[in-house]
C-alpha cells in the first residue's frame, strides 16, 4: 500500500479523555487495528478495529466506556518503521550480499560508522541511507578508509550518507566531549574501559594521562573525583583544542591540565616524579613509553594503566612480560598486577590488552 492511500475500517468513536483507557481496553482483546492510525476528530478519536466485537463484548465496552459508539472511517495506512538495515534495504541489494552487512556500527554522538566489505562498495550509499533510516538520531554516516595512521593515530573516512559536517557531541557516563574523528582518534568501545579506570582512582590523586585525546580518561576522573589533579598530554594540535573545549563544557577546569607535546618530552622535562597513577592508552605504541611512564611516577611509586596490542596464542602473557621487563630496564620494578583483561578483539586473533600494575 502507498503512503497516501487510505482504508474504510469499522472503528470505535470515543471522547478524547476516555482515548487512552479504551485504546489500553482494546489492545487486550486484540481488537486494535496497529497497521491503520487512530485519527483524531474534534473533541473525539476515532480508533480502528481488527474485526466486528461480538456482541457480549461490544455490551462489555459500551458499560465501561460511557459514549462509546461503532461507525465506518476511512483511515491512513500506519508506515513501518524498519527495525534492521536489511529491512530498510529491503529488496535492493542481491540476497547473496545480505550475509555481507556491517554487524556492528560505532555511534560516536550523532555519527554512525560502519566497515563497508569490498563487496558491498557499489552499494555503499543505500546502505547509508538504511542506517538514517533505522536509527534516527543519526546525522551523518561515515565508511572508514584507510586504518588507523600517522603519529596523531587519525583514520580516513568517507561520508556515505547525511551532513558532511563531522564535528559532533558525545555523551558517556555524563560527560560531553565535543570531537571531529576525522581530525582525532576517539573510541566509544573503550567507554566501559574509561569507568573501570576512573573508578580506582582516589582522591588527592596525581595521574598523567600520556595520550590523552579530547580527554575521555581525564575528564571523567576529575567529574567524578573531588580533589584530584590530571595531566593530559597529546600530540594532536586538534585534539588539544577540543580537549580545552571540553574541559570547560564538563565544568572541571583547573583539575585537568592540557599540555600540547610528545609525552616524552613533556615528562622528562616537566612531569618527573609527580604521578601517583599513569594511563597509557596507545596500544599500538606504548612499549616504547614503559621508561617514561616509569619517570612520571613518585620515587615511592604507584599504578601504570598499561595497554597494548596482541596475537594470540597467550596475549596476556605476552603483554604481562613486555610491561615486567620494561619497568625492570626502566630501574623499577613491578611489586603486583592488579588488573589484567581482554579489552576488545580488533581483527582475527588480535587483542588490545590491558595490565593494571603497581610499580615500586
Amino acid at each position: 500500500m502507498g503512503m497516501g492511500e487510505l482504508v474504510r475500517s469499522r472503528c470505535v468513536r470515543v471522547q478524547k479523555r476516555l482515548g487512552e483507557k479504551t485504546i489500553k481496553m482494546l489492545s487486550e482483546l486484540n481488537l486494535l487495528n496497529k497497521n491503520l492510525k487512530i485519527l483524531s476528530l474534534g473533541d473525539y478519536l476515532l480508533i480502528p478495529l481488527s474485526e466486528e466485537p461480538s456482541g457480549a463484548i461490544l455490551g462489555e465496552l459500551s458499560r465501561r466506556i460511557e459514549g462509546l459508539e461503532i461507525s465506518f472511517h476511512d483511515f491512513p495506512v500506519r508506515i513501518k518503521e524498519p527495525k534492521t538495515i536489511a529491512d530498510a534495504i529491503g529488496d535492493k541489494l542481491p540476497p547473496y550480499l545480505l550475509a555481507s552487512l556491517p554487524r556492528s556500527i560505532d555511534f560516536i554522538g550523532d555519527i554512525a560508522i560502519i566497515e563497508m566489505p569490498e563487496e558491498l562498495e557499489p552499494y555503499k550509499h543505500l546502505i547509508g541511507e538504511a542506517v538514517l533510516r533505522v536509527y534516527k538520531r543519526v546525522r551523518s554516516v561515515l565508511a572508514k578508509s584507510s586504518a588507523i595512521k600517522g603519529v596523531y593515530r587519525v583514520r580516513e573516512y568517507e561520508v556515505i550518507a547525511g551532513s558532511e559536517d563531522m564535528e559532533t557531541l558525545h555523551k558517556e557516563h555524563g560527560c560531553k566531549y565535543y570531537l571531529d574523528p576525522r581530525k582525532v582518534y576517539f573510541s566509544p568501545r573503550l567507554s566501559y574501559e574509561r569507568y573501570r579506570v576512573a573508578s580506582h582512582v582516589h582522591d588527592g590523586e596525581t595521574v598523567v594521562d600520556m595520550f590523552a585525546g579530547v580527554g575521555p580518561f581525564s575528564i571523567l576522573i576529575a567529574k567524578i573525583h573531588g580533589n584530584v589533579l590530571i595531566y593530559s598530554i597529546d600530540i594532536n594540535p586538534d585534539a588539544m583544542e577540543y580537549l580545552k573545549r571540553n574541559i570547560r563544557a564538563n565544568g572541571v577546569y583547573g583539575k585537568v591540565i592540557p599540555i600540547l607535546g610528545d609525552a616524552r618530552e613533556v615528562i622528562r622535562d616537566r612531569l618527573r616524579g609527580v604521578a601517583d597513577r599513569v594511563i597509557m592508552n596507545l596500544p599500538e605504541r606504548a612499549m616504547e613509553f614503559i621508561d617514561v611512564a616509569c619517570m612520571a611516577l613518585k620515587l615511592s611509586g604507584g599504578i601504570v594503566h598499561y595497554y597494548q596490542f596482541a596475537e594470540t596464542p597467550y596475549a596476556i602473557e605476552k603483554v604481562r612480560e613486555k610491561l615486567t621487563s620494561g619497568v625492570a630496564e626502566a630501574g623499577r620494578t613491578v611489586e603486583a598486577i592488579l588488573t589484567e583483561r581482554v579489552v576488545r578483539e580488533v581483527a582475527p586473533y588480535k587483542w588490545q590488552i590491558a595490565i593494571d600494575a603497581r610499580v615500586k
